[in-house]
């Protein structure tokens, strides 16, 4: 808990202040992740973000629900869930896996749709590097994992000396030079 707090906290202010900046004629524009255009993909941080609140307060598995415009607001409930000591103990009633298993789910996230929401709407985005550092190592355990379920795309070839921010994204199925 207490080295991951402070990573998701910057990784949550980063992509809310990238939220923020949308304009709303950008909606519609496609991003690196190919089943979203910008509004889905919001969207869907809305949903991450609820969803992690309500798991890090050992509560259900939500759905998704329709676009609302406030995922700052939601992702800071979701810090304030994980917050709590009790949130990091034990595994998930909702998901069956360890609560650390799942902190560091958020934090892939909202590093990798941080990166997609900036791509899309022309933003720039630099993550922490200790955050992407502990992203490329937890999807590195959990890459057939992620592919199995869906989560993650096909790899996309990188070098093997490229930066880690890359193969983070190539390893999850993104092509760090997409542009739109």
């Amino acid at each position: 808990m207490d080295d991951m707090m402070p990573l998701m906290a910057r990784a949550t202010e980063s992509t809310s202040e990238l939220v923020r900046a949308v304009r709303q004629e950008q909606f519609g524009s496609p991003t690196p992740c190919a089943e979203f255009d910008v509004e889905d993909l919001i969207n869907h941080l809305e949903w991450v973000a609820e969803l992690f609140e309500s798991l890090g307060r050992k509560g259900p598995y939500v759905e998704q629900g329709p676009y609302a415009g406030d995922f700052p607001e939601r992702a800071q409930r979701t810090l304030a869930a994980w917050s709590r000591r009790e949130a990091w103990e034990g595994t998930s009633p909702a998901m069956g896996l360890p609560m650390g298993t799942l902190a560091h789910m958020y934090l892939v996230d909202l590093v990798v749709h941080g990166w997609d929401l900036a791509r899309a709407t022309g933003q720039r985005y630099e993550p922490e590097p200790e955050a992407v550092s502990r992203a490329l190592d937890f999807t590195g355990r959990m890459v057939q994992t992620g592919r199995e379920r869906g989560v993650f795309g096909p790899p996309v070839a990188v070098p093997a000396d490229a930066p880690e921010f890359d193969r983070l994204l190539g390893a999850i199925g993104r092509d760090p030079a997409w542009t739109s």
